[in-house]
């Protein structure tokens, strides 16, 4: 508050103190002396200026503020004479009223209004009272002998009843098979939780059943951490906790297979088609984000085929994933790594990898890591990863399609540029690969693959990595400003691990 401002008024404050009125002067001069000036002392200086009203002034009462006025009776009878009472006179009747004047109404005169003496006012108003306070003493009396008595009948009887609210009565039945509770009942089962533990310390992911043999589908960045050393333990729906190893894990699509042995009544998941998947089908997510168990998310597929990349810290790292996405806004966060994204049917389409954050921070639970969900998920397509799960399980280790050159990932244009000459080890375009027989050349520009645009190299990768070995594609290569079609067969080389 600023100084020199009065405060308002609070509500505790205590009320302002009434100053006393000074008594009234006991001795009082005789009815015949003359009344003494009031006012300040003959010859003392006035202590204001002079009321033209002639009203008392305001704040306490001072030396100058006239007394209170005496109150006489009515019709102006001087005070009773000091000397002893004379007899009480006759009451005389009063002066018979003229016409057009009043007179005050006294319910207690007799019929006429003539007879007997009339009441003064006050003893009206004291005679009305009276009985509206009896009726208001009686009134409270029976109200508190009724409470007294309700009172003591509650506390007889043990008091008033226990309430009861109303409630619907709940639906147990099953949810429809499409519902987004029918879907989570149906592939719950076949989920499970994945706890890593290495040298370089903990983490946990996501994974789901493959098959009755024990084979668990998850991404490579669950477990890469304990790929030389360390411990897995893997958590069913159920509750059941069993050891796993790695069977076998690819870098480039992110993909990893274990394998938990000695578990009876496995659920496998059904795979889909990941192909047949469109903007605005609605789907699930599963997993256990920031190791919460058993959580589903729902939104729609907001893109596919969105060329992704993650992993390694700079482009020409081996542990960067190249995927050909689905992208979704279901909600997906750290920890859903590896879990599956289904659709209406339940069966999986994509395994979830990836998200894109606003920004890094520190989670909810006060650990460090990136920042969650804001509605853009990835998913590696189904399609792509049955192919690599399989090589996994079968061989160990997956294959990669490969087109025999060398991409110049720093090249600004528009377009996949093949490395020109001299530009790092080895040749731009392998002797004999399939680039080379394909009529490619170093520093050629890839502009499209089957009629689609091609703006960088990232993006090459990608679309050649959600192919398989030996598959034929049609590209579009310019030279020297100029466009030309060439067919291409894709080679195979291993993958990494």
């Amino acid at each position: 508050m600023d100084e020199g401002k009065a405060e308002g008024p609070k509500w505790w404050s205590r009320p302002e103190t009434v100053a006393p009125v000074p008594p009234e002067p006991q001795d009082r001069p005789a009815p015949d002396a003359p009344e003494a000036p009031a006012g300040p002392a003959a010859g003392a200086a006035p202590r204001h200026a002079p009321d033209p009203y002639d009203t008392p002034p305001y704040g306490e009462p001072g030396p100058w503020a006239p007394a209170p006025p005496v109150q006489h009776p009515a019709g102006g009878a001087a005070p009773p004479p000091s000397g002893p009472p004379a007899p009480a006179a006759a009451p005389v009747p009063p002066p018979p009223l003229s016409v057009g004047q009043w007179q005050r109404y006294d319910p207690w005169a007799p019929p006429g209004g003539t007879n007997g003496p009339q009441r003064p006012a006050s003893q009206a108003t004291g005679s009305r009272r009276a009985p509206l306070a009896a009726a208001l003493v009686a009134v409270t009396l029976i109200a508190g002998g009724i409470g007294g008595a309700l009172g003591a009948y509650v506390h007889d009887s043990g008091g008033a009843p226990d309430v009861t609210l109303p409630q619907a009565t709940a639906s147990a039945g099953p949810r429809a098979p499409d519902s987004i509770a029918g879907i989570a009942a149906q592939v719950l089962p076949g989920v499970v939780y994945i706890h890593v533990k290495g040298d370089d310390g903990e983490g946990t992911g996501t994974g789901f059943v493959l098959d009755r043999e024990g084979h668990i589908l998850t991404n490579n960045h669950v477990v890469e951490g304990v790929a030389k050393g360390g411990t897995i333990s893997v958590t069913f729906n159920g509750g059941q906790v069993k050891p796993a190893t790695i069977v076998g894990r690819d870098t480039g699509y992110d993909l990893a297979v274990i394998k938990v042995n000695g578990v009876r009544e496995l659920h496998p998941l059904t795979l889909g088609d990941s192909d047949s998947a469109q903007v605005g089908d609605p789907v699930v997510a599963i997993g256990a984000p920031y190791g919460l168990e058993g959580t589903v998310t729902s939104g729609i597929i907001s893109a596919t085929q969105r060329p992704i990349t993650a992993g390694g810290e700079t482009n020409n790292s081996s542990d960067v994933s190249y995927v050909d996405a689905i992208q979704t806004d279901a909600p997906i966060n750290p920890g859903n790594s590896g879990g599956p994204l289904v659709d209406a049917k339940g069966l999986v389409i994509g395994i979830n990898s990836a998200i894109r954050s606003a920004d890094s921070g520190t989670d909810p639970f006060g650990n460090g890591s990136q920042g969650g969900s804001i509605g853009l998920g990835f998913a590696i397509p189904v399609n792509q990863a049955k192919r690599v799960a399989e090589q996994l399980i079968n061989d160990g280790k997956a294959t990669h399609p490969v087109i025999g050159v060398s991409i110049n990932l720093q090249y600004s244009g528009d377009g996949a540029q093949v490395s020109p000459e001299g530009q790092g080890e080895g040749d731009s375009v392998t002797p004999n690969g399939p680039g080379a027989k394909a009529g490619i050349e170093p520093g050629d520009v890839i502009t499209a693959i089957d009629g689609k645009r091609v703006h960088n190299g990232e993006e090459l990768i990608v679309r050649i990595r959600a192919h398989r070995p030996g598959d034929t594609l049609q590209m579009t290569v310019k030279r020297d400003g100029k466009e030309r079609a060439v067919e291409l067969t894709l080679g195979s080389a291993a993958g990494g691990s």
